[in-house]
């Protein structure tokens, strides 16, 4: 079957050229949801609490799971407050806490990210864990970095509740070098962490 006629053919070649549009955008469509670069970021399930030059700091760490690195990481800790106001709302305030360190110029391997333990933390004081548990407070993670091999920003982020903070603890050494100098994870014992006195 053949158009006939000047009308039948305008129609055809509209029909033809919708199709290419349509088929070139679902393809674009499609190739930009399944190529979207997962950050592949493995962190700790708990966070510790441990002395850092005589100042006590929260921790928790984090490694990347690629074999690439991620390029200017930038790292975000937020506490999430319960608060009632005067009138009786109850609101959600999201505190930024400072940490150590925020920024990797080349997050390649593991990263250890402290929060300073002083006068101006929530976490500072006694029984703060547990006046912070009264507040239903929660604590949460953002990562931002440059994947430099697929040239793509990624993204990751994480929640820890308070029964996933641990007083007097540290994490189990999970780095080690060969003897041709090259840095390994070993990621059986990520998770480990020892707890003072034990």
């Amino acid at each position: 079957m053949t158009p006939n006629g000047t009308w039948a053919h305008l129609i055809m070649s509209a029909e033809a050229l919708s199709g290419i549009c349509a088929t070139a955008l679902m393809t674009g469509l499609i190739f930009a949801r399944f190529t979207r670069p997962t950050s592949q970021i493995l962190f700790s399930d708990r966070m510790i609490i441990a002395p850092w030059n005589g100042v006590p700091h929260l921790m928790f760490r984090m490694a990347n799971q690629r074999q690439n690195q991620l390029v200017e990481a930038q790292l975000s800790l937020m506490i999430l407050l319960s608060e009632q106001t005067t009138e009786g709302q109850t609101l959600r305030r999201p505190t930024d806490l400072s940490l150590v360190r925020s920024r990797n110029p080349m997050f390649a391997m593991t990263w250890l990210a402290m929060h300073r333990i002083d006068e101006s933390s929530p976490f500072h004081g006694e029984n703060a864990l547990a006046k912070l548990a009264e507040v239903k407070a929660e604590v949460y993670v953002t990562l931002t970095g440059f994947d430099e091999t697929l040239m793509q920003t990624v993204h990751a982020r994480f929640r820890y509740m308070l029964d996933h903070i641990l007083p007097a603890a540290r994490f189990v050494d999970v780095v080690s070098q060969g003897e041709d100098g090259t840095r390994t994870i070993d990621y059986e014992k990520f998770l480990d962490i020892v707890e003072e006195g034990s």
